[in-house]
């Protein structure tokens, strides 16, 4: 490996803070990581080089899924704890009955397929599809199959977008503006929680106040509101049954080719299903956890035996890949309430074509 080039800190930066956004956006993290390197060129291609054996690359790879995946983990921990909680009940009773029993089950079954794929081919999807030229290739197709996501959803998917805002607006939670007490009275302000079928419904009230202010959300009742709609969300989800779930999962095998986005096409996948832009990114992101996080620890030997000399730009760039998967899923939890699938598919189709096109001629 002499002849290798050592990753840089600054090389490990940047790898990594593409790789925690690109993680969790739609548009293949792996698809970035081979192909930003040929991209630059120089010692970046030859140091940041995914498809060759032995590569000190494939160790930090491995840091960046497992900073990727405790991200994950940070973000949705009382939800994991609801879904654990529920896996180790329904163990002791011997019985799924439960939402949170249901959506454990749920997604170790639909992880199973991926994990299978993964420990038979993901070494040599690697080695014969790790190559810039067709990682170009694979991020258009991710383009495509993100805008026919979009383009031809079911009746059933749409339908369930709008019972979804239906229920977020029948238990959204004011707007409380900060503003002068007025003088016969002092402003108070309630918040309650109740649970009612199951699902948890948040409700503020404020008196005595005089004109408004400049309003502004307050951010516990937000929180407050977020912890209810997931609640909600994992009810949704676990109404839609094992077999459906495998379906939905499987389609994280197509993300061993670098350029096809683990999220984009599970979402997808959750779309054709049926369910909601919203719950199937929730579904995508919970199934991603244990892939990803089982994909780095399976590989742990590969960062013992391959990163001899770059554990420092491992840790730095693993730290910004755990910060920016952070960021990028507490923004998508919230953008795919209302927003579409359609400019990354855009993103992807462009960068793919442009990737194809620069690295022919150049």
């Amino acid at each position: 490996m002499s002849h290798v080039p050592l990753m840089t800190y600054p090389e490990a930066m940047v790898v990594g803070l593409i790789q925690g956004v690109t993680e969790l956006f739609p548009v293949s993290s792996l698809g970035h990581n081979v192909l930003i390197p040929a991209l630059v060129g120089g010692s970046w291609a030859k140091a940041l080089n995914v498809a060759a054996p032995e590569s000190p690359y494939l160790a930090f790879i491995v840091g960046l899924h497992v900073a990727t995946a405790i991200a994950l983990m940070i973000y949705f921990w009382r939800d994991w704890l609801r879904i654990i909680k529920g896996f180790f009940s329904s163990l002791r009773d011997r019985d799924i009955t439960t939402p949170d029993q249901k959506l454990a089950w749920m997604i170790i079954v639909a992880t199973i397929p991926v994990g299978i794929a993964g420990l038979a081919f993901e070494h040599e999807f690697r080695v014969l599809f790790g190559k810039p030229v067709l990682a170009g290739v694979f991020l258009l197709v991710n383009g495509v199959i993100l805008f026919c996501g979009e383009r031809f959803r079911t009746r059933r998917s749409v339908q369930a977008d709008q019972q979804v805002a239906k229920e977020r607006q029948a238990a959204a939670v004011p707007v409380v503006a900060h503003q002068p007490a007025p003088a016969a009275g002092v402003a108070a302000v309630g918040m309650a929680a109740a649970t009612q079928g199951g699902e948890a419904v948040v409700t503020a009230h404020r008196a005595g106040h005089g004109n408004h202010a400049a309003a502004r959300p307050d951010p516990a009742a937000e929180r407050a509101e977020d912890i209810a709609a997931a609640v909600r969300a994992d009810a949704r989800l676990s109404q839609v049954g094992y077999g459906q779930a495998i379906l939905i999962g499987s389609a994280q095998i197509l993300a061993l080719l670098a350029g096809i986005s683990r999220d984009g096409v599970t979402m997808v996948g959750g779309m054709f299903r049926g369910l909601s832009r919203e719950d199937a990114a929730r579904f995508a992101f919970l199934l991603a956890t244990p892939v990803i996080l089982a994909a780095g620890v399976l590989k742990t030997s590969d960062l013992i035996n391959l990163g001899h000399g770059i554990y420092g730009p491992i840790l730095a760039g693993s730290i910004l890949s755990g910060v920016g998967a952070y960021v990028s899923v507490r923004y998508l939890v919230r953008y795919f309430r209302t927003r579409t699938l359609t400019p990354f598919a855009i993103y992807c189709f462009l960068f793919g074509l442009g990737s194809i096109i620069y690295l022919q001629v150049h």
